[in-house]
């Protein structure tokens, strides 16, 4: 599969989330006395949907070398930083 295949695909599997998520969204009744409008087996299904679409993109990740897509604080460190105990000096 070519990297321009995988970016289509990619750009495919994002939309399908995002679009399932803002139905869900939109159908979720804002008090908790309203009844819900899917049957429970579609929300089954959208669950599987979800499920489906994350494997397929940790199997594209997992291709293109792309270890975690977990988002991270701009301020985050990146890598542990190791300080060994025998270097740190008792100031006076």
């Amino acid at each position: 599969m070519s990297e321009e295949q995988f970016s289509t695909e990619r750009r495919i599997l994002m939309a399908m989330r995002k679009t399932l998520g803002g139905i869900i969204r939109d159908l979720t009744p804002s008090d908790a006395a309203t009844r819900y409008p899917l049957s429970d087996a579609t929300v089954e299904d959208v669950k599987k949907c979800f499920d489906l679409i994350a494997a397929r993109e940790r199997e594209l990740a997992q291709a293109a070398g792309v270890s975690e897509e977990r988002p991270h604080f701009i301020d985050e460190v990146s890598t542990p930083k190791v300080v060994s105990i025998a270097g740190l000096k008792k100031r006076d």
